[in-house]
């Protein structure tokens, strides 16, 4: 396999030299969660399609046209809350492109540590998000670095509240892969669902 720069981690085509700023819908009156993520004119980039009906909790990420980009899938049997991230609708180890999991079992504010497949040994971590929920604020960090790779805070509107929807808006740094930002972001609030379930 050739050596990806770290910027194209789902793909290339999803890094920009510029920073995109990317407005992730969330609907909360719908019988499952849906998100759609939209660039700042309004046109829709990516959809969520997720499902009560599925028995472990996956959901998949789907360009404008429909097209699944990658598969979240929660890793059962694990102490730390884990994800793993594949290509396409695939579920099999030879498709994973990057695991999350918590920093720890017990924190106040959200940490995660994110793999990528080629790091077996996940002793350093390849980016780092931190959140707090509450704030509806998280950052997103390469590696242990101080870095930003992308960073995420709410937008309140009147028409969001009334509609029962929460808008984020999230600006991704240059060069670095949007698609795997915004899966990042999903899983995030998966954990923090979890969390208000507890």
């Amino acid at each position: 396999m050739q050596n990806q720069r770290p910027s194209g981690i789902i793909n290339p085509k999803y890094c920009a030299p510029y920073n995109v700023d990317l407005a992730i819908v969330r609907k909360v009156l719908t019988l499952s969660d849906s998100f759609t993520v939209t660039d700042v004119n309004g046109k829709i980039v990516f959809n969520l399609k997720g499902s009560l009906m599925t028995l472990h909790d996956h959901r998949v990420l789907l360009d404008a046209a429909g097209e699944p980009i990658v598969t979240l899938r929660r890793k059962i049997m694990s102490a730390h809350d884990q994800w793993q991230v594949f290509r396409g609708e695939s579920t099999e180890l030879k498709d994973l492109i990057f695991s999350v999991k918590k920093s720890s079992v017990f924190q106040l504010k959200t940490k995660l540590d994110v793999f990528l497949a080629n790091n077996t040994k996940e002793e350093v971590c390849d980016f780092k998000v931190k959140g707090s929920w509450f704030e509806r604020s998280c950052v997103v960090y390469a590696g242990e670095s101080l870095t930003i790779a992308a960073q995420m805070h709410k937008k309140h509107t009147v028409q969001s509240i009334a509609l029962g929807k929460d808008n984020f808006i999230v600006t991704v740094y240059p060069n670095i892969d949007y698609a795997f930002i915004v899966a990042l972001i999903l899983i995030l609030d998966e954990i923090n669902q979890d969390k208000k379930k507890d």
